[in-house]
């Protein structure tokens, strides 16, 4: 690796490289250890995570760069099975970009704030000349109190696997608006997943470790969660939720829909006889293509993501990898 490529960023297996090699070597400590979406501070009280977010095109069908930021930090600390509190917010913003724009991004923040209460607490500006980068780039660090604690380790033999909803709906969207592709009903999924997530938490149900699917969609989630715990993962290929307008799409472009990137779809480990209530309350609050599509099996040579087909056949679902789609969030 003698120079950062744009794949290095796409959340597949060249950006677990990056992070491994250079990042985990320089700053190992066991919280970062732990590869979860935020970590826990103060003796496991509060959940922290941070995100940079750069796409193009800034307003997409269903949502923005803004509302993206607030709902993908946001979303981070709610996988930990954290209330969402808190937010940093830091824009880079290229010299040139009109006030308007940045105006509907920071109301679009706003909207999307008071969906989960959460507050901007702390922020920072920096005008950057033309050329610089292209338009805004925002950082955001969220933070949430603990109600139940999820993570990878909790992941066991026996679990059952649920996706809340159709995936890979954000990455063909950005993809087909960069493009100027009109696909009628194509929109983003990001939105703020806390509404979901926090009857689920507190009806006590055993839901293990969360996930939202986002750079490298359900295949980076799926593999990472095989790899850090040794196990199989055993998905029913059929029952994986996709609408047709991304089934269209991807076919067309030879693009995998797994691999694309989720902004308001996460994946579950839940206890097998939880999973039932898991699904209802989940179609109960928004998420009415919630589906059970795998179970957690122990491996038998190494740790892999199986897809069985319904005619028997099975193949592994590979980790992503090389330039997925840039610039997506």
């Amino acid at each position: 690796m003698d120079t950062i490529q744009l794949a290095h960023g796409s959340g597949g297996l060249e950006n677990q490289q990056l992070i491994r090699e250079l990042f985990f070597a320089a700053f190992d400590n066991p919280m970062l250890a732990a590869c979860e979406d935020a970590a826990l501070i103060e003796g496991g009280r509060f959940a922290v995570s941070t995100d940079s977010f750069t796409v193009s095109p800034l307003f997409f069908p269903g949502g923005d760069i803004g509302k993206l930021a607030v709902a993908g930090t946001l979303n981070d600390v709610a996988m930990r099975g954290a209330r969402p509190q808190h937010l940093t917010v830091a824009f880079i913003i290229e010299e040139g970009l009109k006030v308007n724009t940045l105006a509907s991004i920071v109301l679009s923040m706003k909207d999307e704030l008071s969906i989960s209460g959460a507050q901007v607490i702390a922020g920072d500006t920096k005008v950057v000349p033309r050329g610089a980068i292209d338009q805004l780039m925002i950082n955001t660090t969220g933070f949430g109190a603990i109600v139940s604690d999820c993570n990878t380790r909790r992941i066991a033999a026996g679990d059952h696997l649920i996706i809340s909803g159709n995936i890979a709906r954000h990455g063909a969207c950005i993809f087909a608006a960069r493009e100027e592709i009109a696909i009628k009903g194509l929109t983003s999924d990001c939105c703020t997943l806390w509404p979901a997530i926090a009857p689920l938490l507190h009806a006590g149900l055993g839901i293990h470790a969360m996930r939202d699917a986002t750079r490298g969609g359900i295949s980076a989630v799926l593999n990472e969660w095989a790899q850090q715990t040794g196990l199989c993962l055993n998905i029913r290929q059929d029952d994986i939720p996709v609408s047709s307008e991304v089934r269209g799409f991807a076919e067309i472009l030879g693009i995998d829909p797994y691999v694309l990137a989720c902004e308001g779809v996460f994946i579950l480990a839940v206890a097998p006889q939880d999973s039932t209530a898991v699904i209802d309350l989940l179609r109960h609050h928004g998420h009415p293509q919630a589906t059970l599509v795998g179970t957690v099996g122990m491996a038998q040579q190494q740790p892999a993501v199986l897809l069985h087909s319904a005619y028997g056949t099975r193949r592994r679902m590979e980790y992503p990898s090389g330039e997925i789609l840039p610039r997506i969030c």
